[in-house]
């Protein structure tokens, strides 16, 4: 595997930073975050640990020795750029974007350097169309916020060879990642494909008047949604044997949603201003499928990050 200790994060937003985070956390890596426009990477990631500090979780000490291994530059033609080993594509999910960056990229940095995409939903083969060597060149999807979230989806293309894809899984999980490997490069790797089909599902349940959204919402947190962690799909499946799976399949699928286009409910929605969180507020609220106050949408949003360290740190304390 190719040795990786120099690391260039392209993009200093909130999941390049995030990453840079996470990076900085390799024994022997140093992280150099290149953006365009100017950045306060040390307050992102002071911001993104400050919660963990205050639970106990790290130290002061730890966030600066984190901080102390990052540096930032807006000359995409400096050392840290230069001498990269591997880059993480951060930048907005433009494909034309992408793909110039790193066809820029080819003509600074030395023939083996790995380049990583940080893409959600774009097909890094695309990504890699104006690169010369194509081989070096494979996903790495972060899921936000990226410096809790444990899972990376490691995307290959055809012409990634094993040994770009080896030395990525093995560096993110040195960094302390999970990091899965997507064999083959189709529209929502891995979990985002699952998470769409439940989305999609529960939203024809509303249209079709089968239940209002918090009830929704409510049969999915107080239900499988609480097992999940624990017991997965495919888990849960040889648990209660292939041949129950088999034959309540045999029964329900045919009466599930299976439209390959968005809901006219979705459009409709969209049409009407109810955006969710970023609606227009109107007598004191924001509309999606349910209302929020401010304070519900502040609430939500603060609360993420909280909750994820209670699952990821807190809990395994009291095991």
């Amino acid at each position: 595997m190719k040795e990786v200790k120099k690391i260039l994060i392209c993009g200093g937003g909130m999941m390049g930073s995030a990453i840079a985070q996470v990076l900085a956390g390799l024994d022997d890596g140093t992280i150099t975050v290149y953006d365009k426009f100017p950045v306060d990477i040390e307050a992102k990631i002071r911001n993104n640990m400050k919660l963990l500090v205050e639970k106990e979780i790290v130290t002061p000490a730890d966030v600066d020795k984190v901080i102390s291994k990052i540096s930032f530059t807006q000359d995409i033609e400096s050392e840290g750029v230069k001498n990269a080993d591997l880059v993480v594509e951060c930048v907005l999910e433009d494909m034309q974007l992408k793909q110039d960056l790193f066809a820029q990229l080819e003509g600074i940095v030395s023939e083996d350097t790995i380049f990583c995409t940080n893409t959600s939903v774009m097909s890094p083969t695309e990504i890699s169309a104006k690169c010369k060597h194509k081989e070096r060149l494979v996903g790495t999807h972060f899921w936000n916020p990226g410096f809790l979230i444990p899972l990376v989806e490691v995307v290959r293309t055809e012409a990634t060879t094993d040994e770009v894809v080896e030395t990525v899984m093995d560096m993110l999980t040195r960094a302390g990642k999970k990091p899965v490997l997507c064999k083959k490069d189709v529209p929502g790797f891995i979990a985002n494909r699952m998470q769409h089909a439940l989305w999609r599902e529960a939203i024809s349940i509303v249209e079709r008047g089968i239940a209002d959204a918090k009830t929704v919402d409510d049969a999915c947190k107080y239900s499988f949604g609480l097992r999940l962690p624990y017991l997965p799909p495919l888990v849960n499946s040889d648990m209660v044997g292939t041949q129950l799976t088999y034959n309540i399949h045999d029964y329900v699928l045919k009466d599930l949603e299976d439209s390959h286009e968005p809901s006219p409910l979705l459009k409709d929605m969209i049409d009407e201003g109810k955006m969710g969180f970023r609606a227009e507020t109107k007598d004191g609220k924001k509309t999606g499928f349910m209302s929020y106050t401010e304070d519900e949408i502040a609430e939500i949003n603060g609360g993420l990050n909280e909750y994820l360290i209670k699952m990821l740190y807190l809990s395994l304390i009291h095991i």
